[in-house]
């Protein structure tokens, strides 16, 4: 990157753990400017804690409207905001599906990161860049996640539109498939083993995903600048199986 570029300021909503996390200490790297955005204070600064200086992170709710005008006014223009929110809820077999749980799942997903698009928006410099982290259920069509395709869905729908309406900036998203993060720390240890076991015997590249994975695909949307309107399936291969 150009000593311009290195001074640019990218957003990571969501940037506490996992691929959020490992998303701010790759742009830490090129240089830039990385503000990481996270609900527990404590836990934040923990994560952040040893990374370059030109890190630092930012406190609050973010399914709270209040508290994401109040962060983006604080930071003034913003080159590149990335959106990893996520939730745990809405996933089960449709007959059975409790559509309580997936309306806490698109609370949880879906309305912070349209709430964080819209008020990031206002800030975000001409020409540069807004992503969103969705999941490969949105089109893997696998049984017991009509939900969840739900929840990403809606996301993905509207990249295309978004694009088009906040060009010249662009606006992109990341699908992964099965990753390895913290996420996983609220399933059983054996249902998870089990599962990632599966996971390597069928997915065609072998191995379950990485954070370094999807941040390395976030990265890609943030430095080119003549990819828009376009959704990066970062799976595998897992829609594949």
């Amino acid at each position: 990157m150009t000593q311009k570029e290195q001074q640019q300021t990218v957003v990571v909503v969501g940037g506490s753990s996992g691929v959020g996390l490992e998303t701010v200490r790759r742009m830490a790297a090129t240089g830039a400017r990385v503000i990481a955005t996270g609900r527990d204070n404590a836990k934040l600064q923990e994560a952040i804690g040893g990374l370059d200086p030109n890190v630092s992170g930012a406190a609050f709710d973010a399914c709270n409207r209040g508290a994401l005008d109040a962060f983006f006014e604080s930071t003034g223009p913003v080159d590149h905001l990335v959106l990893t929110l996520s939730g745990g809820e809405g996933a089960g077999e449709f007959a059975q599906l409790d559509l309580q749980s997936l309306r806490r799942g698109f609370e949880a997903k879906f309305w912070p990161q349209l709430e964080a698009a819209q008020a990031g928006a206002r800030v975000l410099r001409k020409g540069g860049s807004l992503t969103f982290v969705t999941a490969i259920s949105a089109r893997n069509s696998l049984p017991g996640t009509a939900g969840l395709a739900a929840i990403n869905g809606a996301i993905e729908a509207m990249v295309g539109s978004l694009a088009r309406e906040l060009a010249p900036s662009r606006v992109n998203a990341v699908s992964p498939g099965l990753v390895d993060t913290p996420w996983w720390n609220r399933v059983p240890a054996a249902m998870k083993d089990d599962l990632f076991r599966q996971q390597v015997e069928t997915l065609p590249v072998g191995r379950v995903g990485r954070p370094q994975d999807v941040a390395h695909a976030i990265q890609f949307l943030i430095e080119n600048g003549y990819t828009t309107g376009t959704v990066i399936e970062c799976d595998g291969g897992l829609r594949l199986v």
